[in-house]
This record gives C-alpha cells, sequence and structure tokens, in this order.
C-alpha cells in the first residue's frame, strides 16, 4: 500500500510510530503536513497538491489532525475521501468529536454514562447555573481547550460563580461538568481500533492536581478494564463514528463516566504503559480495510 500520514512534525513519537509501523509490514508512506496542501476542485475532477507536487496514487491516509487546525485538516482528509482514498478516521467523526458540546449530547443520546453537564449562551444567571449542577465543587472547562488547558476545578459555590462570570464576560464558551470525588484524580484512557479495546491506561494526576493528562505531569500505569468499561468505550467510539479512538474515562460509583472521545489520540502513553505496538494495531487495521475495499471494486 501507499499510506499518508496527516501530521505536521514527522518528529513526533506518534508519527514516528505509525511510519515505523507501515514500513515494517512492507509500506510506502509519505509524512503529509496537512496545512501546506492544495486542493483543486473542478467539474468532475479533484486534485491535490503538496509542496507544489500533485498527490496521486495514495491506498489510504491516516489522519493526525490537532485541534487548532480541525477545520483545514479535515477539509483536506475530506477531499482525500473524495479521491477514493480510504481514512482510518472519518473527516465527519472528526469534526463530530472535537465539538465537545455536540459530542456530550450525542454520547448522552446514546445511554451512555457521562458527569451531568450544563451549557449556556453567556447566561448572567451563574447561581442558577451552579444551583442546576447540585452546588460546588464543579469542573469548568473551555470548549475548545486540549491537554487539560482551560479546565479549573471550583471549589466553592462562590468560586464557581467567579470563574462563570470571568469566562463568560471574556465571551469564552464553557461547559460546566460535576466533580466526580470518587475518581481520585485519576481517568482511564482506552484505545480502540476498529471496535476493540486495543489497550488502556489509567492516568493520575500529580499530587495537588487534579488534572490527569500527561502533558500536566501526570502518570501512566497499565490497568485491565472492566467488560461494561470495554463496552463503554467502544460504544463511545461508535456513537462518535471513529474508528481509531482514544476514550477518555472516570471511574464513579455508578460505573463508568465518558469524559471524551479523542480522534487524534497519542501513541506515546498507551504503548509505553502497555509494552503493546498500538502504531501496529492501526496499520493492521487499514490494511484490512484496503483489501476489502480491493475484494468489493473486483466484485463490482
Amino acid at each position: 500500500m501507499k499510506l499518508a500520514v496527516l501530521s505536521r512534525n514527522p518528529d513526533l513519537y506518534s508519527t514516528k510510530r505509525l511510519v515505523e509501523a507501515a514500513k515494517v509490514r512492507g509500506h510506502e508512506v509519505q509524512v503529509i503536513d496537512h496545512l501546506k496542501c492544495d486542493m483543486i476542485i473542478e467539474q468532475n475532477a479533484l486534485s491535490m497538491y503538496y509542496k507544489g507536487e500533485k498527490l496521486e496514487n495514495f491506498d489510504a491516509v491516516i489522519p493526525r489532525i490537532g485541534a487548532s487546525v480541525t477545520f483545514y485538516g479535515t477539509a483536506v482528509l475530506r477531499q482525500f475521501e473524495m479521491m477514493d482514498v480510504f481514512s482510518a478516521n472519518r473527516s465527519i467523526a472528526i469534526t463530530r468529536s472535537r465539538d465537545k458540546l455536540r459530542s456530550m449530547q450525542m454520547l448522552g443520546a446514546a445511554g451512555l454514562g457521562l458527569p451531568k453537564t450544563a451549557f449556556t449562551n453567556y447566561s448572567k444567571e451563574e447561581k442558577q447555573i451552579v444551583q442546576n449542577m447540585g452546588g460546588a465543587p464543579l469542573i469548568i472547562k473551555l470548549l475548545e481547550g486540549t491537554q487539560g488547558l482551560g479546565v479549573v476545578l471550583a471549589e466553592t459555590i462562590k468560586a464557581a460563580k467567579s470563574v462563570i462570570e470571568a469566562f463568560h464576560g471574556l465571551k469564552a464558551r464553557i461547559i460546566v461538568q460535576e466533580f466526580i470525588k470518587e475518581a481520585k484524580a485519576s481517568d482511564i484512557r482506552a484505545f480502540v481500533v476498529n471496535g476493540e479495546v486495543v489497550g488502556a491506561m489509567k492516568r493520575t494526576g500529580k499530587e495537588g492536581e487534579f488534572r490527569s493528562n500527561l502533558h500536566r505531569g501526570g502518570s501512566a500505569e497499565l490497568i485491565n478494564l472492566k467488560r461494561s468499561e470495554k463496552a463503554a468505550a467502544v460504544k463511545a467510539a461508535e456513537t462518535m463514528g471513529l474508528s481509531v479512538a482514544g476514550v477518555d474515562m472516570l471511574q464513579s460509583d455508578r460505573g463508568a463516566l465518558i469524559l471524551e472521545v479523542n480522534s487524534s489520540p497519542g501513541l506515546e502513553g498507551i504503548e509505553k504503559a502497555t509494552d503493546k505496538d498500538i502504531a501496529g494495531k492501526i496499520i493492521e487495521y487499514v490494511e484490512q480495510n484496503y483489501q476489502n475495499k480491493r475484494g468489493r471494486k473486483k466484485n463490482a
């Protein structure tokens, strides 16, 4: 196969591991910075150029699109899809998962466990919002935040009201969520590939830190998930339409609660915690679907 990995930095761990795993299996692979792609759109003709050269004859693409460039990155991926190139994750699924509010609505409607969540249009009724959430402590998140940035723990009602008021004063869109005390500053990242949990780790925040993100200094360790937790992770990925996903969950007294479904989950933490070849699992999935696609074309 001829593979494209959409990534802005070929030196990132995740990008390097995908390239390595593809080459081990005998595939040709090119890392493409999606922000440097030019799309040409004509009647019955779509094409793409990268650094002045036409991109042709790709069999599959693996997107590693950062949250800050979702719009252009998914437009490039959509062009590949319309040029009949198989994608490990579809552009619409990535766009859907990046909208935190939309994804929470979809996950809740699918019957998955979630922390109680509130969203308003810059409401001045901060007191009512806090009351509707059952009081403090509360987690307040920027809709566009990533890697633990823009996440605040408000431990008192007064603090919660002040933080909500401050964010709304800045015209920053936020969601307010209940604080799950029994999670003890830990969460689970379940890595799902093609409807199966291929690895899972428990992330714990450093001392005095309620956020468990590894980018915030947290630690990770291997964890064996309960059957119900695996099922929740798989259903969350399917609800978003993602074939490759990192599903973040909290362990609570009422079961697994989904925090987020990540469409470009990092490989370093999960591979080191589980000692598994997660990159290889992704390449195997792409191989399988490429072969199925070729088989359907032959039988058509």
